[in-house]
This record gives structure tokens, C-alpha cells and sequence, in this order.
């Protein structure tokens, strides 16, 4: 952990949220990966107003990340990021350096957010595997027919992020956004055994090079993994009326 990230995100608590049940440090210097960029991310937990909301400011040298919450609305966002499979939340939470703990919450909410994050999300349903099927495969589609060097690397990178999500969410793993899909994919080759994050990310450098055969024998292989190619036969239903 950066010492100085976590005794500057507990000053900040001290001096403008006095009132606290509790506050927690999460992200990447809570995890010991902080980069020269790396900002605080503070959830604090209050009885009720001003919260729930957030902002964004700097203290010191620090840029910071307010998430300011009550019980309530914690478990709103919990709820709908265990339906995206996103745990943005739960990793706040669950994987954190408490700051401030007046009532035993912090602690508390700490210990059950990293069973649920342990727990992992909800399996696929069939829907939305033949959904993420049809979408890679038109994807991949779009890759092999396309003559525009700008385009294919487009292309390729939303190639990138739905093929790694579906490894993921597959696997009835968490799943992220940017930086985050690639860190839960690593963090998935290094339990498996897989390569997927780094065959992934070098097949996009491949395509930058204009050189789509390793993006297009990478993709292929994921989909086989999940019952290949759908194109001829996919239907989904529209909303209800």
C-alpha cells in the first residue's frame, strides 16, 4: 500500500466528514498497484444527507474520488452492478483499507461485500450467451470484410473488450470496464492458466500493424470455447408492449 495515499485519504475524512459511520480507501492503492496517475477513490458511509453522491477534487497532491453513501444506496449501486457483473462497488468495498469506523459498519460491511465478491456473479443466462455469440461473430465479421486500416483497429478494440468479456462472464467471473477488463482478465489467465489477456492485447497491436489473422484466430478460438459462431438462426426478443 502507498503509506501516504492512506494517510492523506484518512485526513480528508477526518477534516470534511466528521460526522462518518465509516469510510473506506479502495482502488489501486488500497490493492498496492497505484501508478503515477492513480487517484483515491474514498467511499463514506453517512446516515443520510447530503449523501448519497459524488465528486471529484484534489487534496495535497492526491486526485480524489468521493463516493459518499448511506447503507441504502450502497446496496442500490451493489445491486445493479451484480446484474451488469461490473463490481466496481463491491471491489470498493470488499477489497479496502478502512479509514474511519465510528459504529463497527466499515468492518462489517467490509467482511460481507468480500463474500459476495468471492461469490462471483450470476451464471449467463442462454439469452445472453447466444446475445454476446452473435455479437462477437458480426464483430468479427465486420474485421475480416473491412479495407480501411482506421476502421479494423476500431473495430478491433470493441473485438477486444466483447471477446474478453465473454471469457469472463462465461466463466462466471466478474467482468470491467478499460483498464479493469484487462486487469480481470489477467487476473483470470493467472487462476486458469490461460493467456487470453496478453494473446488479446498483442492481436489489437497486430491489427494496428494491419495484421488481422491473429485477431480473427483469437476471437475464433474464444467462440468455440462457448459453442462457436451464430449468425443464421439468432432471434431476440423486443420489449414488452
Amino acid at each position: 500500500m502507498t503509506i501516504d495515499g492512506i494517510d492523506a485519504a484518512r485526513q480528508l475524512v477526518e477534516r470534511d466528514f466528521p460526522q462518518a459511520r465509516t469510510a473506506w480507501l479502495g482502488g489501486s492503492v488500497a490493492l498496492g498497484i497505484a501508478t503515477a496517475t492513480s487517484d483515491l477513490d474514498i467511499t463514506v458511509l453517512l446516515m443520510g444527507s447530503p449523501a448519497p453522491y459524488r465528486s471529484s477534487m484534489h487534496y495535497g497532491s492526491w486526485p480524489v474520488e468521493l463516493f459518499v453513501q448511506t447503507e441504502a444506496s450502497l446496496e442500490h449501486f451493489r445491486a445493479k452492478e451484480h446484474a451488469a457483473r461490473k463490481p466496481g462497488t463491491l471491489r470498493l468495498i470488499a477489497q479496502s483499507h478502512v479509514l474511519h469506523d465510528a459504529d463497527g459498519s466499515g468492518a462489517r460491511l467490509r467482511g460481507s461485500y468480500a463474500k459476495r465478491l468471492a461469490l462471483g456473479p450470476d451464471p449467463l443466462t442462454d439469452q445472453e450467451l447466444q446475445a454476446a455469440r452473435y455479437r462477437i461473430t458480426d464483430l468479427l465479421d465486420d474485421l475480416i470484410g473491412s479495407k480501411d486500416p482506421a476502421e479494423r483497429l476500431m473495430i478491433a478494440t470493441t473485438l477486444w473488450q466483447a471477446t474478453a468479456d465473454l471469457v469472463l462472464t462465461g466463466n462466471r467471473c466478474w467482468t470491467g470496464s478499460g483498464k479493469w477488463l484487462h486487469r480481470e482478465l489477467d487476473t483470470f489467465d493467472r487462476s486458469t492458466g490461460t493467456a487470453y489477456a496478453q494473446v488479446l492485447a498483442s492481436a489489437v497491436q497486430s491489427v494496428a500493424s494491419d495484421v488481422i489473422e491473429p485477431m480473427v484466430d483469437a476471437v475464433t478460438e474464444v467462440l468455440d470455447g462457448f459453442g462457436g459462431r451464430l449468425f443464421d438462426g439468432y432471434r431476440a426478443g423486443g420489449p414488452a408492449t
